[in-house]
């Protein structure tokens, strides 16, 4: 098994995802998902969605995708919740909504706590955080452990593979609600797949990815997803080609105006 439980400790929170709500009818579409360990499918929910492609002003030339659906797809508003976490070595409470108008969010999801990738992920965000700082986002980490069970993991030592003190929240989802808000959830497990959704200052999620269990996630990519988001965000009339980096050339999102940039590369 790519990771393995600790014992949890009671439900000590309830979180309460919001619902979407839509005028269109949507379609439904029946999804598997690979089981982690043996690569057989397994048979999810049916999820419906809806999407809209609608042209926006005819001066800007740009298109808009609007996801329109019970699920926080990108282009919905992140589902909100409340929640005990762990941070500075003490018991808080974090809700998502109280970051709407201020930061930008990282939210990450990983498996267990007392495992293998998982401290490899926290920790590497947790050192970089200084540089998602100076970029007005906050990193908030979760997973179905109890808040006494991140307490602990906090408090061993990396070097035994513990995660030492950390530079912002692991919140607890023990009755796994945010995680089914997300659509990370592992239903016949019981714990999340590695789901990371960056949330703009709107609380609309503009970008998410999930990683099977093994599979470890790249801050570096995820700072420079975060960096070209925020970017075509100052720069509503100019797009962000692959692997675009701060101080790279953007391209202009017009059939003319994209050959400057064409001819540059």
């Amino acid at each position: 098994m790519a990771c393995s439980a600790t014992s949890s400790a009671a439900a000590l929170i309830s979180s309460k995802p919001r619902a979407f709500s839509s005028n269109s009818k949507p379609f439904s579409q029946s999804l598997s998902l690979p089981n982690p360990f043996t690569g057989l499918p397994a048979p999810l929910l049916s999820r419906p969605a809806s999407f809209f492609l609608s042209r926006a002003s005819p001066s800007r030339k740009s298109f808009v995708v609007k996801a329109t659906s019970e699920l926080p797809l990108v282009g919905n508003p992140a589902p909100d919740f409340e929640a005990e976490a762990v941070f500075d070595q003490e018991f808080i409470k974090v809700k998502l909504s109280e970051y709407i108008g201020k930061k930008y969010v990282i939210l990450f999801f990983y498996p267990l706590d007392f495992t293998f990738v998982c401290p490899t992920e926290i920790t590497a965000f947790s050192d970089r955080y200084e540089e998602f700082e100076k970029l007005n986002t906050e990193i908030l980490g979760v997973s179905i452990d109890s808040v006494f069970s991140h307490l602990a993991w906090v408090q061993t030592d990396r070097k035994s593979g513990g995660l030492g003190d950390l530079k912002y929240p692991l919140i607890s989802d023990v009755t796994k609600t945010i995680a089914k808000a997300y659509g990370v959830l592992i239903p016949d497990q019981g714990i999340a797949l590695r789901g990371l959704f960056i949330i703009d200052k709107e609380g609309i999620i503009q970008h998410s990815t999930i990683n099977n269990l093994a599979i470890g996630r790249s801050v570096d990519e995820t700072m420079r997803t975060l960096q070209a988001l925020q970017y075509v965000q100052e720069n509503p009339d100019e797009v962000c080609p692959a692997g675009w980096k701060p101080g790279e050339k953007s391209m202009k999102p017009d059939p003319k105006l994209s050959k400057d940039y064409f001819a540059a590369i």
